[in-house]
C-alpha cells in the first residue's frame, strides 16, 4: 500500500476569496475526485484548526493499493483539473509518498 500526503499553506487572499473560503473550496474540489481510479483506497481532506502557527492550512491524506494506482491518480484529467485553482491559492506545498 502507498500513502500519499500533501500539505498546503494558502495565501491570505487569492481568487477573490479569503484563506478560509479557499480552504473550503480546495476540500470540495479534492473530495470530488475521490475514487477516480481503481486502486484508490481512501482520500480525505482536512482543514487545519489553527492551533499551531507553523501548521499548514490544508492536508490531503490518501491511500493507494500500489504505485501504479498512485501514478494513475496523478495523471488523471480530473486530478489535473484542480491544479490551476490550487496553484493560484497556495503559498507553499509539501508532500510525501511512502509504502507500508
Amino acid at each position: 500500500m502507498i500513502k500519499h500526503i500533501v500539505m498546503w499553506k494558502l495565501k491570505e487572499q487569492a481568487e477573490g476569496n479569503d484563506k478560509q473560503t479557499n480552504a473550503l473550496l480546495m476540500k470540495e474540489k479534492l473530495e470530488a475526485i475521490a475514487d477516480i481510479v481503481p486502486g484508490m483506497i481512501k482520500l480525505e481532506v482536512g482543514i487545519d484548526l489553527g492551533l499551531d502557527a507553523a501548521g499548514f492550512d490544508v492536508v490531503l491524506y490518501s491511500e493507494f493499493a500500489d504505485e501504479s494506482a498512485l501514478a494513475a491518480y496523478q495523471a488523471h484529467p480530473e486530478h489535473k483539473a484542480v491544479f490551476p485553482f490550487i496553484s493560484a491559492v497556495r503559498d507553499a506545498r509539501n508532500a510525501v509518498d511512502y509504502a507500508i
